[in-house]
């Protein structure tokens, strides 16, 4: 086996063993067994497990904002960029579920950049400049605009990692129930939203 044939094959067991146990979970010695290598041979590639986990989620991190951000890259009706774009996460999440799996769970190695949260925050400044233009058409205040791109953002990442569990319903009809809500939501929203007296 090459040198980089090696690397391959600790990452992709590195990566499985991240998803099964997590961070925490995962040792090793535990990669180094699962591989038939040394210790020193993960050492030697990574620099020990945080190097390995490092790389598992910065290729998963690459992945998903690959898939976000083509889903995004068009001139199409902001309806149907929404649609691309759930669809684009949901779809991650079936084909990729260790990968899915690793970005959603915290670890002492996660930092601002990198993880999970601040992959969203990227795909979430996309979509705001997606929701200022169609604000301005509709006249409500581009100032909202970055509040309403993490709230769908963040309804699209947590029902992604509801989904992870039960696959049911399909992808698809999944996709639906959340652009019905968000679309609706958004087509008719009030220029000044008050809560009523009864909330506070």
């Amino acid at each position: 086996m090459t040198g980089a044939e090696r690397r391959e094959q600790l990452l992709v067991v590195g990566r499985g063993l991240f998803a099964q146990k997590g961070f925490d979970g995962t040792s090793v010695e535990e990669v180094a067994a699962r591989a038939r290598v040394s210790k020193p041979v993960v050492y030697e590639h990574f620099g020990g497990k945080e190097g390995l986990y490092a790389v598992v989620v910065d290729r998963e991190v690459r992945a998903l904002l690959s898939a976000l951000s083509a889903a995004l890259d068009t001139r199409a009706h902001p309806r149907v960029l929404l649609e691309r774009t759930t669809l684009a996460l949901l779809g991650y999440v079936e084909e990729n579920t260790d990968g899915f799996r690793i970005l959603v769970r915290d670890s002492p190695v996660a930092q601002t950049t990198g993880t999970f949260a601040s992959l969203l925050g990227d795909v979430a400044t996309q979509v705001e400049e997606m929701l200022s233009q169609e604000f301005r058409r509709l006249g409500l205040s581009v100032d909202a605009a970055p509040m309403y791109a993490q709230m769908l953002v963040g309804m699209v990442a947590l029902t992604g990692q509801w989904w992870l569990g039960s696959r049911q319903p399909d992808k698809a009809v999944v996709a639906a129930h959340i652009v019905n809500l968000a679309w609706n939501g958004l087509s008719g929203m009030e220029p000044s939203p008050r809560l009523t007296p009864h909330a506070g």
